[in-house]
């Protein structure tokens, strides 16, 4: 017995010493990677990845790194290090501490105008993003980083890395809109390129990716050997964490085909290894695999545990999708024992979290199509102004040179005088051009656009077909008279009334029918030959509305009186019974809204501009209005000098 003890005392102690060696060594090597730094401060991933890479999971090594490389200004490692040390926390499921931290990365890399590493923060933050079902803002950053890549005219490796992980990201983005096929297209254009480059950990995640898709097409023995194919690369770079990936999906297959022998033991090991790893996204998503598995083999007391422990999980680290999946089950669970009360209930919370999921997602790809074609006929307006002012430019100096050879008895001063009268003309011309355009950019605001259209998709959805139709309609008809009226640049009282009208109708719909809009004429004027600037009324409108009435619970009220107390001007006066001025400008200022006050500058000037024409300017006043010493609202006066249809002024 006393030798066998001296023989195992002998044996911990050669155990003590290799990995007290081991660990010396480690750190030895990492004091020379930071000497290396300080002595020849790398500007390039391959270089500083090649120093760090075995210590990019350590957070004490890698805010040690950070440390120093802040003290010597080296940028580069900055960032290297701040982004090794959000993958850390992105892998334990601490999505804002990794977002922070990966921001903070792109700092550093900008100041250094390092392409590389900035595109690689890009893709870090997306990938963030993604993790979070935050479609929008993922697709954003992948785009952002995608975009700078291929303007590299010879890109490095790194950035041909880059470019693969941005398309990949898209294609999971496509993933969770559905879109299944261009998720496919995505991947196998990110696999062309992981292959090229014999990156395996590309290769793992790009062919796990295309077996989600086919998996949701239906296509289960070609999502099999896609999955088991990304489990290969997994174990040649001995992943841990693409090895539970794999296994929960593998496992979820033989669920699906029924085959539970085989189904169990992969799902439990992958659950084994997700709790070493501590990532609570992907113990979530086994305790949930689990626990189907559990539910189809009756197991049903150990099948409730396993699912509320996932349904935790994902409401603790808001993983809805997550929330959603394992909700169902647990209404499937109660079925089966006959608590319909309960299955009522988890099954209610898990439509309304995957509506919401889908909706939002939705509406962000539609939005994200809408954007890009309004800014494509952006640019085209734009170079159309641009054209229009160069061929300006050269009518110009075509009149010059004329002036300069047929009439020299004008003389120097004559050439002065016409040139300065042209110019002025010029930057007339010019800045109604941008009023113009600046004042279609407020108008067809594509926030508003979106929004209204998702107010009216949710009459559809509660099957409320009367008011769907009648807002369709009313929608239909705002957005014609709009294009129409940014054609022109002046319309009829009348016209502008009923615009404004509609808008309010639509608007309306968001605040639930709960404003009392009215219009009140003066009967002595005549709507139909008076003309003003198309669509200035609306931003008051707006303003009053958000600004004023948002914010308020109950009785809300906007009247729009049009008055002629004077001979040369007509009266439009907005009354709001809002929460007035003070208290909104404190409430903006917190929420850093500009864009109200943005469209007031524009109807501003293309006022001034329209009164040109007169005598006499617009004039604007803003009223505050008080009840018993207490604000009560707004009052907008804004007197419009008159202009009758076919009328002369001089």
């Amino acid at each position: 017995m006393n030798y066998s003890f001296k023989f195992q005392l002998l044996n911990l102690c050669l155990v003590f010493f290799f990995f007290s060696s081991y660990s010396s060594a480690q750190q030895l090597n990492f004091e020379n990677s930071l000497i290396y730094i300080k002595n020849n401060t790398p500007t390039l991933y391959t270089e500083i990845d090649s120093l760090f890479e075995p210590f990019e999971q350590d957070s004490l090594k890698m805010k040690r790194l950070f440390t120093v490389s802040k003290d010597i200004a080296s940028f580069e490692s900055c960032s290297y290090a701040l982004n090794a040390l959000g993958v850390i926390q992105r892998n334990i499921s601490k999505y804002d501490q990794a977002i922070a931290l990966h921001e903070e990365a792109k700092v550093y890399a900008d100041k250094t105008e390092s392409t590389e590493f900035k595109i690689i923060s890009l893709n870090m933050i997306g990938v963030v993003y993604r993790r979070m079902d935050v479609v929008k803002l993922a697709l954003d950053y992948h785009t952002e980083a995608l975009k700078i890549a291929y303007s590299v005219h010879q890109p490095s490796q790194t950035i041909t890395e880059n470019i693969a992980v941005s398309q990949n990201s898209i294609g999971n983005i496509y993933l969770a809109l559905k879109q299944y096929d261009l998720a496919i297209n995505q991947f196998n254009k990110s696999l062309k390129i992981e292959k090229s480059i014999d990156n395996k950990l590309g290769l793992a995640i790009n062919y796990h990716n295309i077996g989600y898709a086919q998996e949701a097409k239906g296509n289960l023995g070609s999502a099999l050997s896609s999955f088991q194919q990304s489990l290969d690369y997994n174990n040649m770079i001995n992943s841990e964490i693409g090895r539970v990936i794999c296994f929960n999906s593998i496992g979820g297959i033989y669920l699906k085909q029924q085959n539970y022998k085989k189904a169990e033991p992969i799902l439990k090991e992958a659950l084994s290894k997700a709790l070493d790893i501590d990532d609570q996204y992907y113990i979530s998503a086994s305790y949930v695999n689990l626990g189907q598995l559990e539910i189809e083999t009756n197991q049903l007391i150990s099948a409730e545990k396993h699912l509320k422990k996932a349904l935790n999980i994902a409401n603790s680290y808001n993983l809805k999708s997550t929330v959603v999946e394992s909700s169902k089950l647990l209404s499937k669970l109660n079925q089966k024992n006959n608590d319909f009360k309960t299955a009522l209930k988890y099954y209610q919370e898990a439509v309304e979290i995957e509506n919401t999921i889908l909706t939002e997602q939705n509406l962000q790809y539609v939005n994200d199509i809408a954007v890009e074609y309004e800014n494509e006929n952006k640019n085209n307006q734009i170079r159309a102004l641009a054209l229009e002012n160069e061929s300006v430019r050269l009518r110009l100096e075509h009149n010059k040179q004329i002036l300069l050879y047929t009439s020299l008895l004008l003389g120097i001063i004559g050439i002065a005088l016409f040139i300065v009268h042209r110019t002025k003309a010029l930057k007339r011309d010019k800045h109604i051009l941008t009023l113009e355009q600046d004042m279609l950019r407020s108008q067809m605001n594509p926030h508003f656009i979106f929004n209204s259209l998702n107010s009216i998709k949710l009459y559809i959805i509660n099957n409320d077909k009367t008011n769907a139709v009648y807002y369709l309609n009313k929608f239909s008809k705002l957005i014609r008279k709009i294009l129409m009226a940014s054609k022109e640049k002046e319309t009829s009282l009348n016209d502008e009334l009923e615009t404004m009208k509609l808008y309010m109708n639509i608007e309306n719909i968001r605040f639930s029918n709960e404003i009392d809009f009215t219009i009140t004429v003066d009967p002595s004027i005549n709507t139909e030959i008076i003309k003003l600037p198309s669509l200035v009324l609306q931003p008051f409108l707006e303003n009053s509305l958000w600004h004023g009435l948002s914010s308020k619970s109950n009785n809300k009220t906007i009247t729009l009186n049009v008055k002629k107390n004077l001979a040369n001007f007509i009266t439009v006066e907005i009354t709001d019974n809002g929460i007035g001025r003070l208290a909104s400008k404190k409430l903006n200022d917190r929420k850093r809204l500009e864009r109200n006050s943005v469209g007031i500058d524009i109807t501003k000037a293309r006022l001034a501009n329209f009164s040109e024409s007169f005598q006499n300017s617009y004039t604007l006043e803003i009223e505050d209005l008080y009840e018993n010493e207490n604000p009560s609202g707004t009052k907008i006066i804004l007197q419009i000098p008159v202009k009758l249809k076919n009328q002369i002024i001089t």
